[in-house]
């Protein structure tokens, strides 16, 4: 399976809409999602030209509920 590694911002946010998040707004370069029913609230970081950092990621999709595994296909 693929890894968590140099996924970009825009296609880590739409996989994240695909499992059910909605854009809430941005604040700076941070995206910020929220999904009823889940009290968490995801924060992307969309810096030109950097990939998310893997433990950032990581972290991110934990909050979400999903396992890496459920991200990726979202993702691709």
């Amino acid at each position: 399976m693929s890894s968590l590694h140099n996924l970009k911002p825009d296609r880590v946010i739409k996989a994240f809409e695909r499992a059910g998040w909605k854009i809430k707004g941005q604040r700076g370069s941070h995206v910020k999602l929220t999904k009823e029913g889940n009290m968490n609230i995801l924060s992307i970081p969309v810096h030109k030209g950097k990939p998310i950092k893997q433990g950032l990621l990581r972290d991110q999709i934990a909050k979400a509920g999903l396992t890496v595994e459920e991200f990726l296909k979202l993702y691709k």
